[in-house]
């Protein structure tokens, strides 16, 4: 039998690609609990510091194994739908994930998508919201999280129809961060990681929980946030630090000239 889950670790980036591709990635108990490990493994791991989120065969994830479901008795179906150890577990770990998304991501799949940190979607990505068709309450997350992203008159509108939404349309109302042809999905997303890899690592997660705690707070709380983080950092700052930092933006500086206003060095950049 194969595995449920394929986990691949490669020059600093964890590969994880849900594997259940004949039910179309649907969530079982079985891959729910391996993907709460593999995220746990992730996040211990000090020599990983990005994870790649995909799907094998023509879909991210559909959700919940909802055959499963309809076979499991009355208490494994309840704790099957509130249960939010995957997201939760997402949510929860320091290093940045990129969700490559390949094909359907609905529902819980759906929220999978949306517990990523960064999106990247092929033109065959279609995401829908069907809690309202099969009779199931989101607990993943996604009532709330939606709204916040895409505005909430579009949020309904998807929640409450049940209807899909192209590649094109998630990426004009922001849901997604950019949409590639299917062959470049991989090679993009590997980009990206490499891209946060050449950063100072420590800064990357303490940014990430910034941006995620300040996320759920008004705007005068997240800037409080942010004025007492800068301090920290500020206290722990040394002129070496600085230094080596400087070389770091000076040599990806020089290897990025002539490759194009995208990858070019950042206006006002201290370039030597």
């Amino acid at each position: 039998m194969e595995p449920v889950l394929s986990v691949e670790k490669r020059d600093g980036i964890t590969w994880i690609v849900l594997n259940r591709p004949r039910v179309l990635n649907a969530l079982s108990r079985a891959l729910r609990r391996e993907l709460v490990e593999a995220f746990q493994r992730f996040d211990a791991d000090p020599d990983s510091g990005v994870a790649i989120l995909t799907g094998a065969g023509r879909a991210f994830c559909v959700g919940l194994d909802l055959k499963e479901l309809s076979e499991a008795t009355g208490r494994e179906t309840k704790e099957a739908v509130s249960q939010a150890d995957v997201v939760a577990t997402m949510e929860h770990c320091r290093k940045p994930i990129i969700g490559a998304i390949n094909g359907y991501a609905i529902t819980g799949g759906f929220e999978l998508a949306l517990a990523c940190d960064i999106l990247i979607a092929s033109t065959e990505a279609r995401f829908a919201d069907t809690h309202a068709r099969v009779g199931i309450m989101p607990g993943w997350g996604l009532s709330q999280k939606l709204a916040r992203l895409i505005g909430i008159y579009r949020a309904k509108e998807l929640s409450l129809t049940g209807n899909f939404l192209d590649a094109e349309t998630a990426l004009a109302w922001g849901l997604v961060n950019r949409v590639v042809p299917p062959t470049e999905l991989l090679a993009t997303c590997e980009r990206l990681a490499r891209d946060i890899l050449s950063c100072d690592q420590q800064l990357v997660r303490a940014y990430k929980r910034l941006i995620d705690t300040g996320f759920a707070l008004t705007y005068a709380e997240g800037r409080a946030l942010e004025t007492e983080t800068s301090r920290i950092f500020a206290r722990e700052l040394t002129p070496e630090r600085v230094a080596e930092r400087r070389q770091a933006v000076q040599e990806r500086g020089r290897s990025q000239v002539g490759q194009g206003p995208a990858r070019s060095q950042s206006p006002g950049q201290d370039v030597g």
